[in-house]
């Protein structure tokens, strides 16, 4: 009986996160953190960050600078206009990591959640750029 139990409540957990039944959307207080860029990841210890601040924008930490730019969110077309970033420099392996996140995210055509509510920013050609969601901090 235990068995049966357990089956029918793994169905619908199965059936209650499938696209069909609640699909996951971006959520303008979302916040995520970088896994890899591309075929790449990241450095050992290096924060990469994406944080959606409102309807209009998002910001972050690239590695070493922080990053802020306007997004266009429409169905799973996603894109980033006017990314701009502070000048701090860094160690040179750093700032070559933070260039080709930057440039990765200016190329970001659409967005999609994978398995375990991983975020894929894709662009038109090539693999994505892939973030875990952040759990928001625990208020006192």
């Amino acid at each position: 009986m235990q068995k049966i139990i357990l089956l029918a409540c793994a169905a619908a957990t199965l059936t209650a996160c499938s696209s069909q039944g609640n699909p996951m959307q971006l959520r303008s207080s979302s916040s995520y953190q970088v896994e890899w860029i591309a075929e790449r990841p990241l450095i050992d210890r290096s924060m990469l960050t994406l944080n959606f601040v409102d309807q209009q924008r998002v910001a972050g930490l690239a590695g070493c600078n922080n990053w802020s730019a306007q997004y266009q969110l429409n169905g799973n077309t996603f894109s980033l206009e006017n990314i701009v970033t502070t000048r701090k420099l860094c160690a040179p392996a750093l700032m070559e990591q933070e260039q080709r996140f930057l440039a990765a995210l200016a190329k970001v055509q659409r967005w999609q959640f994978a398995e375990h509510q991983q975020l894929l920013l894709w662009p038109a050609q090539g693999a994505p750029i892939k973030l875990w969601p952040i759990a928001p901090a625990a208020s006192n």
